[in-house]
């Protein structure tokens, strides 16, 4: 009998094909992502626009990140959702339906109107955008590892993680792009004025255009496999996920903390806090940014061949640590040597790049049958807890040290060099890669 776990022929080389799918993957995912992030580019400009003028600048912050963070925190409930039918109908299907759920919300951020005229009714549907958004972006992420991982030869599943990680950064890297075109054309008075809202109309655009992208993609061959031996799971997928795969939910819960920390503090929140901590005007921050964001995705492809090559356990271990240290160095030199900012950020970027490495664990860590939702249960759980809680423990932290996001990240590294002791490598995926 062939073994669904992943696709059958492990030993084949990779295909036009795979490239293909990789690609129209990554793409998509990089519009979609693009979408659920772009607000953060302008956290500072919803915050004085969206909340009363009166209102203490740390306060403003602290509500704007919060509601940045609410999409966060609906995350488990859209992942499981959509993991849910993922694994009973299908990996395609879900995965395209994410796109949808993304672009509407996106859409009506650019047109709400401002705390000026309707008072208290624009930051909660303000808020209500970021939640539709949440619940998207929950079955898109791990909908988009466990599509990738399960066309490609298992011994590539670092890989096609890391290029699908990448893809993703690179929505990151778009949002960047955008917002300092936006800021390089648009005086902070114009931005204020309605500029700010471009990016989300954009963005809107930008998911019509990954539905279109999607329609060329086909189904997982392992989910059809499935279906056709009849193979599906045969009870609800999270009671056999948390039945039998406790182990394999919290190991998940805590690399996916470590992933959290990694692109919310370092990639997200930094060009906020080089203008707030660090006086570094907004055009400089985004474009520090894009170069951090830059490093990322290279990073990310660089740690997923490694974990094909060496395993997870010594590249997630190893890349941990040293993003711990150009964390710290990174923070700390800013204050002395500000002219270093672009090639220091650039560095921290590609060490934030061991993200790449973790979907290649999350992946591997499930069966076939249960791999969408147990994926998605443990990736969107642990970003609601700890993804979502970040912004704000950071900014508190920040009271009573600058250097806050700098410990929080470092903390959180020592927690994922822990866990990557306990990572077992799949003998699916030991397979060597030809040089």
């Amino acid at each position: 009998m062939t073994d669904t776990t992943f696709p059958a022929n492990a030993a084949r080389p990779l295909t036009g094909q795979d490239y293909k799918t990789l690609s129209l993957a990554a793409l998509g995912g990089a519009l979609e992502f693009y979408d659920f992030i772009i607000f953060v580019f302008f956290a500072n400009a919803i915050g004085q626009l969206f909340f009363p003028a009166e209102m203490p600048d740390w306060l403003r912050s602290l509500q704007t990140f919060g509601i940045f963070a609410a999409g966060y925190v609906v995350r488990p409930l859209g992942g499981i959702v959509m993991a849910h039918f993922g694994d009973l109908l299908g990996r395609k299907r879900m995965f395209t339906l994410s796109i949808l759920l993304m672009a509407v919300p996106t859409l009506t951020i650019g047109l709400l109107p401002t705390y000026a005229n309707i008072g208290l009714a624009a930051p909660l549907l303000l808020l209500l955008m970021r939640v539709l958004q949440g619940a998207a972006v929950g079955g898109e992420v791990p909908g988009a590892w466990v599509f990738v991982s399960e066309h490609v030869p298992s011994r590539y599943t670092g890989y096609a993680c890391g290029v699908l990680t990448a893809g993703l950064t690179f929505g990151i890297l778009l949002g960047s792009l955008v917002a300092t075109a936006l800021n390089t054309a648009y005086k902070p008075d114009e931005v204020l004025a309605g500029a700010w809202r471009m990016p989300f109309l954009l963005g809107g655009v930008f998911g019509l255009g990954a539905m279109y992208l999607r329609r060329w993609l086909h189904e997982t061959p392992v989910f059809a496999e499935m279906a056709q031996r009849k193979a599906l799971a045969g009870e609800m997928p999270l009671k056999a996920v948390l039945r039998n795969h406790r182990s394999a939910t919290v190991i998940s819960m805590l690399l996916t903390w470590l992933l959290s920390a990694g692109i919310v503090v370092v990639i997200l929140m930094t060009p906020a806090l080089l203008q707030k901590v660090y006086h570094i005007d907004a055009r400089t921050s985004l474009i520090a940014n894009t170069v951090a964001t830059l490093g990322l995705a290279l990073g990310c492809i660089t740690y997923g061949v490694l974990a094909d090559r060496l395993g997870a356990k010594p590249v997630l271990f190893v890349g941990s640590l040293l993003l711990a240290i150009c964390t710290y160095v990174f923070y700390t030199t800013l204050r002395t040597q500000p002219e270093l900012l672009l090639p220091l950020y650039g560095l921290t970027g590609f060490c934030v790049g061991v993200v790449g490495a973790v979907p290649c664990v999350l992946v591997q860590a499930f069966p076939a049958q249960v791999r969408f939702t147990g994926l998605s249960f443990s990736y969107n759980l642990s970003y609601a807890i700890f993804g979502g809680l970040t912004p704000v423990v950071v900014t508190l932290m920040m009271k009573n040290d600058p250097l806050g996001p700098a410990y929080y990240v470092m903390g959180v590294c020592v927690i994922g060099m822990l866990t990557a002791l306990f990572v077992q490598r799949s003998p699916l995926a030991a397979a060597p890669v030809p040089a």
